[in-house]
């Protein structure tokens, strides 16, 4: 299959008008401007066909099905699914795909490429779409509007997530268990409390978190970095969550209620170990002994009971090597 190369981004496109379009994006001034989103275009015609899919018309209709399009290319994209020809092959792994688009941006998941950089931050993207949504963050441009209420969103996975806050719809579900979410990423972070798996790593000792924004904020710990000011002081923290939690020192907060007592705590970990005490649940193994703790911190402090004790071994088993032996001397 012939595909075509911009020669000044290297993406790939399976017409030859597609790619000569293309490459004008990077050698023309952009005089068309979109009215809704701000977005650019050195063309009339794309101008054009972008103004409609704000305006929600659908002019292209699919010849197996009933469904239509805003863009002739979504159109034949989808037709091609109708055939079920899929001529384009990933270089490195077994899948094929319809489309060639499809296809190069699968293979950027295996080489890791991130081809389109945002001109504001130099933030590096495998998709243009991703790139250019990334970069209307920095111009305020908030382009889509909930259907429900009077908010906008910058971008459109926020507001579609956003409209299901208003429904009530949760299409994700656990693998693990029966919990329902309206988002994929607090699902699979939900399937990380089951699995264990913690993909994250500090660049600087090494500790492994779950969630990137975990981590993100641990390594702030290491650098010094404390950017987030109390209000009513001029104490500042590293953590969101540890400033949260300090303001309510001063406003005398107590949100978190223990469910078997009239007890209230300004933080949810002291809550969750006050409720402890009720249940009497210790979720936390020492993993030398399988010994089991209602807290975090006493199981590490038991566990570093182990870890001196078999020091102090080896350090005496070492030094009882060393001894010199002595024998005695008969006349």
């Amino acid at each position: 299959m012939v595909s075509y190369t911009c020669k000044y981004c290297k993406e790939c496109f399976s017409r030859l008008s597609d790619c000569k379009q293309h490459e004008q994006s990077h050698t023309e001034v952009t005089s068309y401007t979109c009215n809704h989103c701000g977005q650019c275009f050195n063309n009339s015609s794309s101008w054009k066909r972008h103004q409609e899919t704000h305006k929600g018309v659908k002019s292209y209709a699919c010849k197996h099905c009933d469904k239509w399009f805003s863009q002739l290319s979504n159109c034949k994209r989808h037709e091609g699914t109708h055939s079920g020809m899929k001529p384009y092959a990933c270089k490195h792994c077994h899948m094929c795909f319809s489309d060639l688009s499809n296809c190069k941006k699968h293979e950027r998941t295996h080489t890791g490429e991130k081809p389109y950089k945002c001109k504001h931050c130099r933030k590096c993207f495998s998709q243009s779409p991703h790139c250019k949504q990334h970069e209307r963050i920095h111009k305020g441009i908030k382009s889509y509007a909930c259907k429900h209420c009077d908010k906008w969103f910058r971008q459109l996975s926020n507001c579609k997530r956003h409209e299901r806050t208003h429904s009530g719809l949760k299409p994700y579900t656990c693998k693990h268990c029966h919990m329902c979410f309206t988002n994929s990423s607090n699902c699979k972070k939900h399937e990380l409390t089951h699995t264990g798996e913690k993909p994250y790593t500090c660049k600087y000792c090494r500790k492994c978190f779950s969630q990137s924004s975990h981590c993100k904020q641990h390594e702030q710990i290491h650098k010094g970095v404390k950017s987030y000011a109390c209000k009513h002081c001029d104490k500042w923290f590293s953590q969101l969550s540890n400033c949260k939690r300090h303001e309510r020192t001063h406003s005398g907060l107590k949100p978190y209620a223990c469910k078997h007592c009239h007890m209230c705590f300004s933080n949810s970990s002291n809550c969750k170990k006050h409720e402890q005490t009720h249940t009497g649940e210790k979720p936390y193994t020492c993993k030398h002994c399988r010994k089991c703790f209602s807290q975090s911190s006493h199981c590490k402090r038991h566990e570093r009971t182990h870890e001196e004790f078999s020091l102090a071994s080896i350090v005496k088993s070492v030094l009882a090597s060393h001894q010199p032996v002595t024998t005695e001397q008969h006349e």
